[in-house]
């Protein structure tokens, strides 16, 4: 398993990535991880649409909530023709409970816990936490990657204008 330093920090300490790193053009990777059902989801079940995928360490801390909340509202300015996927390593039950506390109803959560997937193909797992790095991945209908960016330091959320940006470019 590749491992990768010096891109992602957590209040300032340095954390180690594991996968692949991957870049703008790349083909999405496909993986396979579960819904808040307990039911198998492949990203490449929603080619033709837009795809925007976050990765967030957990849904039950303040910056991943702000996040997940504002994508949320962004989804249902989007249009059918974009798919957001929040995924975290938090357990398929602790998404959906969450999922309902907050009224996320616009975008999927889904749960990478199981083989992190997820994280190992798209380089966002963090070795030291088995949690995924903050990252967003805007993947076209293709399933090509048109835009990545991963967050830098874990407490801090996305540049949301960039992600948009790029969205709109490919709608």
């Amino acid at each position: 398993m590749e491992e990768h330093t010096g891109i992602i920090t957590f209040q300032g300490n340095p954390l180690t990535l594991l996968g692949r790193v991957l870049k703008v053009g790349d083909p999405a990777p496909d993986f396979e991880i579960l819904d808040n059902d307990l039911h198998p989801v492949r990203v490449s079940a929603f080619r033709g649409k837009v795809v925007i995928i976050t990765a967030v360490p957990s849904l039950d801390t303040p910056v991943c909530d702000l996040e997940t909340r504002r994508f949320n509202a962004e989804a249902a300015t989007l249009g059918s023709e974009v798919q957001i996927l929040t995924i975290s390593m938090d357990l398929p039950f602790a998404q959906k409970r969450w999922c309902g506390a907050a009224g996320i109803d616009k975008l999927i959560t889904l749960s990478d816990h199981r083989e992190a997937a997820f994280g190992t193909a798209y380089g966002a797992l963090i070795k030291e936490l088995r949690l995924l790095a903050r990252a967003v991945y805007v993947v076209d209908r293709q399933g090509i990657i048109r835009y990545l960016q991963v967050v830098g330091e874990l407490t801090q959320e996305p540049d949301y204008g960039e992600v948009l940006q790029a969205v709109k470019k490919l709608l």
